[in-house]
């Protein structure tokens, strides 16, 4: 944080406000410091991942991907929707993912016709047990088993001022969770980001890195090739030989929900014995360590990073 900013914040928070912050900011580069710290390779899966020309998508059994509901390919994109009202459509891996570590790098477009607040309702990546099941979560099915990270476009909750939209936020559900599409997800997400995503003419992403329990992630939206930080969850534990997928839906309201490009890279990171130790457990149902915690955390973070778009907003139009 260099002194400019710094005296930004202390002008525009109150003093507690602000060493929490400040607390918060450091806590969080150590943690992407002690990751540095590990060496790590990365190495692209091609049997997991989704591009141009889309040779692997269609409905035979040697395809890698297959398409649901109103999904279709074109020479561009996978459009899981159109800009028209009711449409919910997916696509999802055949192969499930054993991998330990992994990386997940998400090229995608949402775009319409529809002014802001009226459009809708958002896309979906998914790293769950169940595959290619309909549902009111984004398309896909409710009390699903494993991670879902949204990208929600349209605010149901009337008391939203603190929250901009589009937002991502993410969840990990295991089996029994319901989300709450009324309150936008708010009671289960693990954190989250205001994400300026929609009519853009530059490329968007979102990055999801999963290595050594720790859920990171990242978008780049502002057309600058930089990722930008969205949440940071240690103590996450999700099992391997999940699908990986994304689905998106419309309804009164509607959008063009556009997935590029999903590629998954394997995660070579080296481990010390007690890091061996600690993880040598199976995991059989996914869960998060200390959720009530991380809750209060997300929230805060959450209003943090929403009010600080707020002023930087209000200052671009000064």
């Amino acid at each position: 944080m260099n002194i400019l900013s710094d005296i930004f914040l202390r002008q525009t928070m109150t003093p507690k406000t602000y060493w929490t912050f400040v607390i918060i900011l450091i806590t969080t580069c150590r943690s992407f410091a002690d990751d540095d710290n590990h060496e790590m390779e990365e190495f692209l899966k091609r049997e997991h991942s989704l591009s141009k020309p889309y040779q692997g998508v269609g409905s035979s059994s040697s395809s890698h991907w297959e398409l649901m509901g109103d999904a279709m390919v074109t020479t561009e994109q996978v459009r899981l929707t159109t800009d028209m009202q009711s449409k919910q459509g997916a696509v999802w891996s055949r192969i499930p993912c054993h991998l330990r570590d992994w990386e997940l790098q998400v090229h995608f477009k949402i775009h319409g016709q529809g002014k802001k607040n009226l459009n809708g309702d958002g896309l979906a990546i998914w790293y769950t047990k169940e595959r290619m099941q309909k549902g009111p979560v984004f398309g896909n099915q409710d009390l699903f088993t494993g991670l879902g990270v949204f990208v929600d476009t349209y605010p149901n909750e009337e008391k939203h001022l603190e929250r901009i939209f589009p937002f991502v936020l993410a969840m990990v559900g295991n089996g029994s969770i319901s989300y709450d599409h009324e309150r936008d997800g708010r009671p289960t997400e693990l954190g989250g980001c205001n994400a300026m995503v929609r009519n853009l003419n530059h490329d968007t992403f979102i990055f999801i890195r999963y290595v050594r329990r720790r859920l990171t992630i990242m978008i780049d939206i502002d057309g600058q090739h930089e990722w930008r930080d969205c949440l940071d969850i240690p103590g996450v534990r999700l099992p391997q030989g999940y699908y990986f997928g994304a689905s998106a839906v419309t309804g009164d309201l509607s959008d063009n929900h556009d997935v590029v490009s999903l590629k998954l890279y394997q995660l070579t990171v080296l481990r010390s014995e007690t890091e061996e130790k600690e993880e040598e457990d199976e995991i059989t149902l996914p869960s998060v360590d200390n959720m009530d915690l991380l809750k209060s955390k997300a929230h805060y973070l959450s209003q943090t990073y929403t009010s600080l778009a707020l002023l930087y907003s209000n200052n671009s139009y000064s």
